[in-house]
């Protein structure tokens, strides 16, 4: 009973103290507060006072609520919001940036570019597969991907600001400044090619980074000047797949060139289809493409379907050369010519609609091609020995599964280079009716 009373007349005459000094509170405020125990604790610095207060200046006649917030902590969880709105501006930015990022790299293109890397790097590898060596020639190729791909977007932004499909990306709609693209393009760049230099061999890394030159300084400057940049283009998305082998391998053979033919006559009806269906789209960002100069659509219609047959002998070839099985062969031959009766529909009734199912037949095409090449792929146990002699990982489908070694491992070898030598592929490009395929030289 007393101490209600003791502590009520020591309000009193706290709030009578305040009458008369009207910044008593501001001034003790600066020793001590106290805490709703009643336990006096340590001072704050004054830049943490308006977190205890109601109000940044004090009332000059405060009433007993007021009294109770100037000199308690209403609220501890409000000492941690300076600290919380850091980190969120922190994510924010993290944020911001990542989405710039991945569309200045194109990204979903750049994955596209890294699948058929990838599919090269499994194809020259043989019965083993190095899984570490295909994961840094995959993360390399994503590299130097994404630094041709921000490298084009930065000479093009003019061009990009002038189209609807584009003009929202990252430069044009000023969401990111050109400085800060070129560095992210270059650090990114030469990343991805010091990696493949050292992780996979500077064949590789060479390849890389002549096809990221080709890119962005041959092809992306000739789009405004003359239609041969969309072949130009399809010479640089042949080589991530011979990339790929090559950093396999080791080198480069005729085996290694069935997958970048492929990724090159596919290709064209693949851009002519965008070309024909973006016609007024790249017209106004002043891109010369092969269809601006084809009112009617009847030679861009041509120019697709002509390049769709080119596709038809690749899979007999991968078949006549070891790379694949018959079945490959097949079943290459009846997507070739899916894609084929779609190319000679838009050639037979040039409409937007017959083009955009040419589009999607070539999207659906090439990982069908790609995943039928591996799950048909031989397998050559002589070129696994050779190359891969820890059997780093086994792929092959025989029961021979235990790693072999010292002497056993060079019986096997000789065994292999005694036997029977592997049929050498045709020169099928001398008999058929293609003239761009390389007629394979047979040592004697």
């Amino acid at each position: 009973m007393w101490r209600n009373s003791a502590t009520l007349s020591f309000s009193s005459k706290l709030l009578s103290s305040s009458s008369i000094n009207p910044n008593y509170f501001h001034y003790t405020s600066t020793f001590s507060i106290f805490s709703p125990t009643g336990v006096v604790e340590p001072a704050l610095p004054p830049s943490y006072k308006h977190l205890y207060c109601s109000s940044a200046a004090p009332s000059p006649s405060p009433s007993s609520d007021s009294v109770i917030k100037l000199g308690f902590l209403a609220d501890r969880s409000d000492a941690f919001r300076p600290l919380s709105s850091k980190a969120k501006y922190a994510i924010n930015l993290a944020r911001h940036y990542g989405r710039c990022y991945w569309e200045l790299s194109k990204a979903r293109l750049s994955m596209l570019v890294v699948a058929t890397s990838g599919t090269g790097y499994v194809l020259g590898s043989g019965n083993a597969v190095d899984l570490a060596g295909l994961c840094w020639t995959c993360a390399g190729t994503m590299m130097v991907a994404a630094s041709a791909n921000s490298l084009n977007q930065v000479f093009e932004i003019n061009n990009d600001a002038k189209m609807k499909r584009t003009r929202q990306r990252p430069l044009p709609s000023g969401r990111i400044a050109i400085p800060h693209a070129v560095t992210w393009a270059s650090s990114v760049g030469l990343a991805g090619t010091a990696l493949l230099a050292w992780k996979a061999n500077m064949l590789a890394a060479g390849l890389a980074a002549s096809n990221l030159v080709l890119y962005a300084f041959v092809y992306t400057p000739l789009k405004q000047i003359h239609p041969v940049n969309t072949w130009v283009g399809a010479v640089v998305g042949a080589i991530p797949p011979l990339l790929g082998w090559a950093a396999a391998s080791g080198h480069i053979s005729l085996n290694g060139l069935i997958l970048p033919a492929a990724l090159y006559f596919w290709q064209i009806p693949h851009f002519m289809a965008l070309a024909y269906l973006c016609h007024g789209d790249y017209a106004a960002g002043g891109f010369r493409m092969f269809s601006l100069a084809d009112a009617t659509g009847q030679r861009t219609a041509a120019v697709a379907f002509r390049n769709c047959l080119y596709l038809i002998p690749l899979g007999f070839i991968a078949y006549d050369w070891g790379v694949a099985s018959g079945w490959f062969c097949v079943e290459s031959s009846l997507i070739t010519l899916a894609i084929s009766a779609a190319a000679f529909s838009f050639y037979h009734d040039r409409t937007p609609q017959k083009a955009k199912r040419m589009f999607y037949a070539s999207l659906l095409y090439l990982p069908l091609f790609m995943s039928g090449l591996l799950f048909h792929r031989c397998l050559d146990d002589k070129q696994c020995l050779e190359n891969n002699p820890e059997r780093i990982v086994e792929l092959s489908s025989t029961s021979q599964d235990v790693i072999e070694s010292g002497e056993d491992q060079k019986r096997k070898m000789r065994h292999l280079t005694a036997g029977p030598q592997a049929r050498p592929p045709v020169a099928f490009a001398s008999v058929a009716p293609f003239p761009f395929l390389p007629a394979p030289y047979v040592a004697p």
